[in-house]
């Protein structure tokens, strides 16, 4: 029986390139969308045979719920958990409506309750599993017009480092990969006058690609197994944790 890798927010971006990096290493991907349906099952296409679609907004409890039970009937297992769902609404703290802060703290919310649910499953019946939270440099460093997104981000590598400790002598190990400034559709939107100032701030000159956070996160689910509690930052030398 081949292991199965939960992806949330797998069908763009980041996402996507660690259900194809995971497949490649012979897992059995469970790809989690909320609404790019037709992208999410040409990416699952691309992960092998045996792989299925989890659709399921993180930031509703009662789909969170429901996707878990798809889980199980899907695969009655979860081996690795890659928490990379997300979104940023920008806006400064005068502007922001009280609604959207409450929209972007939800994620959050989704992410500690599927992370509750999925430990059942690695606790109970495995004996083994990994979490990988996917936060963000902005979680360390900050960003104007991001204060929502970036504390959640932070709050990501909270959860990592105090479950990690909470899971101790589990046999599960907990990990979070802090990307930097990468090449998706998130970065995409950003005048250039805000890329080029970035830019200039990464030694490696240059934004880095989707894929090399996939690298990360696929060495952590197939392999890390000392690697626990740990932030690991993936953005060209701009941050150095």
């Amino acid at each position: 029986m081949r292991p199965v890798a939960i992806v949330t927010g797998g069908s763009r971006g980041i996402g996507a390139a660690c259900c194809l990096a995971l497949a490649g290493e012979g897992f059995r991907i469970g790809l989690n969308y909320r609404s790019s349906g037709d992208e999410a099952e040409k990416i699952l296409s691309a992960c092998g045979p045996d792989g299925f679609l989890l659709k399921a907004d993180l930031a509703d409890i009662d789909q969170v719920e429901a996707m878990v039970k798809d889980i199980k009937t899907q695969a009655g297992r979860v081996d690795v958990l890659v928490n990379n769902a997300g979104y940023s609404i920008n806006s400064t703290i005068f502007t922001m409506s009280m609604e959207e802060f409450d929209r972007q703290r939800s994620m959050m919310r989704g992410v500690w309750y599927l992370v509750k649910r999925v430990l059942r499953t690695m606790m109970f019946r495995q004996s083994s599993g990994k979490i990988i939270n996917i936060s963000s440099v902005t979680g360390h460093t900050g960003n104007p017009g991001q204060i929502p997104y970036t504390m959640e981000k932070s709050a990501m590598d909270a959860l990592t480092k105090s479950l990690a400790r909470e899971l101790s002598g589990k046999n599960i190990q907990v990990n979070s990969v802090a990307p930097g400034f990468i090449d998706t559709e998130m970065t995409h939107i950003l005048p250039e006058e805000i890329k080029d100032r970035i830019l200039q701030s990464i030694p490696a000159g240059r934004m880095g690609k989707p894929e090399e956070v996939a690298e990360v996160v696929a060495f952590l689910a197939a392999k890390g197994s000392y690697i626990n509690g740990t932030v690991i930052h993936v953005n060209g030398g701009m941050y150095g944790g």
